[in-house]
């Protein structure tokens, strides 16, 4: 009879094995769920940050297409509410004057400013630069909102600093 003397290795895993590899893949999953929440408040940023440009384009447009009027100053606006405009311009009925659309612009925006961006608002202001030959007249828009989550994940802004965008053109 033949002795065999082959010892049988042992198989498959202790119990100290599966908690450290379950420590280490607990560390990473925190790690990967950290860079997902990252990644989520910069995208909500981004977002915030070209809706405030979209914002300020399009009031840019508003003042390009009543020109004359933008350019005399009419569409300049500080921070706070804007009021009603005593005209609603947009009915083809109820003809409207340059002051009067300009009006009616400014508001529309300020509600758009304000139900776009949390705590949104805005400012135009136009300034005439004086040229050797005529004037250029520069439009200022500013646009600003809260957005005090994503800056502080960050740690970018002192906490209620709200983030602005500037855009300038000539009208």
């Amino acid at each position: 009879m033949r002795v065999s003397l082959r010892h049988r290795a042992n198989s498959g895993f202790t119990l100290i094995e599966v908690m450290v590899a379950l420590v280490v893949l607990s560390i990473g999953l925190l790690g990967i769920a950290k860079l997902v929440l990252f990644g989520v408040r910069a995208n909500d940023s981004a977002y915030l940050r070209t809706q405030a440009v979209n914002l300020a384009y399009g009031i840019l447009d508003s003042m390009r297409a009543n020109s004359t009027v933008a350019q005399a100053g009419t569409y300049n606006v500080g921070l706070g509410p804007y009021g009603a405009p005593g005209q609603l311009c947009n009915v083809v009925a109820t003809p409207c004057s340059g002051a009067q659309e300009a009006a009616y612009d400014l508001y529309l925006w300020k509600q758009q400013v304000l139900a776009s961006l949390p705590n949104g608002d805005g400012t135009v202001t136009t300034t005439v630069v004086p040229m050797p030959v005529g004037q250029l007249v520069t439009a200022v828009i500013t646009v600003q909102w809260d957005d005090a989550v994503a800056q502080a994940t960050f740690n970018a802004a002192a906490p209620n600093t709200p983030v602005q965008i500037t855009i300038e053109s000539v009208l």
